[in-house]
């Protein structure tokens, strides 16, 4: 038997699974990775061009809607923008287990549109808020990670199985619900030491995933709203009754199956819907039973 190869065989068992979660990892390392070559490029004076300055600035989500108007893209690329090893790490290991937990569960369509979901409604009021003045203030005048989407999960899981028991190395046996409330609130906080406006954000991704999962339990599934369902085709077939064939025995007298079908046809449509013939044949076997 031939060995498969090692790079095949992790492709077959990472990528082939169904899980999105693989791919979202994918891009979020891929990009951290162009992000400090370019700056490495940049220090060892390689090219002239700040190139991860504009990195960051056109993939990261800014703080005004004149500046985001100019990048709409950035609605899209923020959540996958990473600076720092420490927070790249901590994110995947979260959402590699966070994302297994949840299509433990339900369904990677579940799964996307609170993620997803979570993204749209943090970069919305994430723009909003950095309009008020007190809130735009902050080292970071962008919002990146996807913080927002793995905050939504945990919500939701928080809703789904808050007394599922974990254990844990240092702290022994812990209930889920812990984890979550101590892992939001520590992102709540970092988040509003480095950027206000998006530290405000959080409790909306987090009541978006809570929303959703008990919207779930009640029996409203909201990821179906971006399920496609092509309308059939009305066909319209036009059936042609066909008249019995008459297999005659006993002098002159149809088989069992005609005599079947004639009285079918009187419940359902009455003595009277009968043909001449039909009436005829029906009178012969009354006749011929009383012989």
């Amino acid at each position: 038997m031939k060995k498969e190869n090692g790079l095949k065989m992790f492709f077959r068992t990472t990528y082939q699974t169904g899980s999105p979660i693989p791919y979202i990892l994918s891009i979020q390392i891929t990009l951290f990775i162009l992000i400090h070559l370019a700056d490495l490029l940049v220090e060892l004076n390689v090219i002239n061009f700040p190139l991860y300055d504009w990195m960051l600035t056109n993939l990261t989500l800014p703080n005004s809607f004149s500046a985001f108007i100019a990048k709409p893209w950035t609605l899209i690329t923020y959540p996958f923008v990473y600076k720092g090893l420490f927070n790249i790490l901590f994110d995947c290991l979260w959402l590699y287990w966070m994302g297994t937990t949840f299509l433990n569960f339900l369904n990677k369509r579940q799964l996307l549109t609170v993620f997803f979901g979570a993204f749209v409604i943090g970069a919305i009021s994430f723009l909003a808020l950095s309009e008020i003045g007190f809130l735009a203030k902050g080292p970071f005048p962008y919002l990146l990670s996807n913080s927002l989407g793995l905050s939504a999960l945990v919500a939701s899981l928080m809703v789904l199985i808050p007394n599922m028991e974990i254990r844990l190395f240092l702290f022994g046996i812990v209930k889920f619900r812990t984890i979550a409330i101590i892992f939001l609130a520590l992102e709540i906080l970092y988040h509003s030491f480095a950027n206000r406006a998006a530290g405000a954000s959080f409790p909306l991704a987090i009541c978006w995933g809570a929303l959703f999962m008990y919207q779930l339990q009640a029996g409203n599934d909201w990821s179906k709203l971006f399920t496609y369902n092509p309308k059939k085709k009305l066909k319209v077939v036009h059936q042609v009754r066909k008249s019995p064939t008459y297999k005659s025995y006993k002098g002159d007298l149809p088989n069992q199956e005609v005599i079947d079908e004639i009285l079918d046809k009187i419940s359902q449509n009455g003595y009277e819907s009968l043909s001449s013939r039909e009436k005829e044949i029906l009178f012969k076997v009354s006749r011929e039973e009383q012989e």
